[in-house]
């Protein structure tokens, strides 16, 4: 099916919401929210067996999210969320998250969510903007320092998607910056975090600097962090990692938020 929310700002946010027939709309549906939102990549319908054999045989549900930074709309859908709009794919996020629990799909408890690489960044802003609306947070291979992106292997060439930080854009980027915004003062839902030694595009450094923090802080539920020494910025090197990888989501999420 495919449902619809309503961002801050008024712009309608598409998403695909996938399940076994008959599930009850009261909030008890595990649901496993995914979503990029950026450099005009699409999140289209497609035959993902893995998402179907592990988590939709077993009774959740799953959702991608087409919010503004991809492509799904063409090119203006990607530039509205570049560099000091880049809250906006944030918000269209959080919309279509809210609106699964409106709706009666889900419930905040029951609500996973996943992302890797810009998504990644993007798993990094839910967790530190709405740490309440989340039962579970599956981040891989993020950036999540935008300080300091642009040092790190291919980081510079994002700089026209996310900006420059050496510059005057750092004063909207330290808003997205996830690592600069975590709370001592907030309560954080359970958080797997993947990465790889060897990732030539993504710095390892961005998910271990955020794990450490958030060890520093001690005001997370649940904290869990894996790095793969081979894999590159796919996570894995081969099927069996693959396999791996995916067992490690899959039953950190069946442990939080069900099924």
């Amino acid at each position: 099916a495919q449902g619809e929310a309503t961002s801050k700002d008024g712009t309608k946010v598409p998403y695909f919401l996938v399940h076994k027939e008959g599930i009850a709309r009261d909030g008890s549906t595990p649901t496993l929210l995914y979503g990029y939102g950026g450099f005009e990549i699409s999140l289209l319908p497609s035959y993902q067996g893995v998402i179907g054999a592990a988590w939709l045989e077993s009774g959740g549900a799953y959702v991608m999210a087409n919010i503004r930074g991809g492509g799904e709309f063409g090119p203006a859908w990607h530039q509205a969320a570049q560099k000091a709009n880049r809250q906006l794919a944030y918000d269209d996020f959080i919309a279509v998250a809210e609106d699964l629990v409106a709706t009666g799909v889900t419930s905040v408890e029951r609500l996973g969510i996943r992302g890797g690489s810009n998504g990644g960044l993007l798993m990094g802003n839910m967790l530190v903007q709405r740490p309440d609306l989340f039962g579970a947070v599956v981040c891989s291979v993020p950036l999540l320092d935008m300080r300091r992106f642009h040092k790190l292997l291919a980081g510079a060439s994002w700089m026209a998607e996310y900006g420059n930080p050496d510059t005057e854009d750092w004063e909207f980027m330290r808003r997205y910056s996830a690592y600069h915004n975590l709370d001592p003062a907030a309560k954080y839902p359970p958080l797997l975090m993947t990465t790889s030694t060897r990732d030539d595009r993504v710095h390892p450094y961005h998910a271990r600097c955020f794990v450490k923090r958030l060890e520093e802080l001690g005001n997370i539920e649940a904290l869990h962090y894996y790095e793969n020494i081979e894999g590159g910025h796919g996570g894995a090197a081969d099927s069996k990692q693959q396999a791996f990888m995916t067992c490690l989501w899959v039953n950190f999420l069946r442990a939080t938020i069900g099924k």
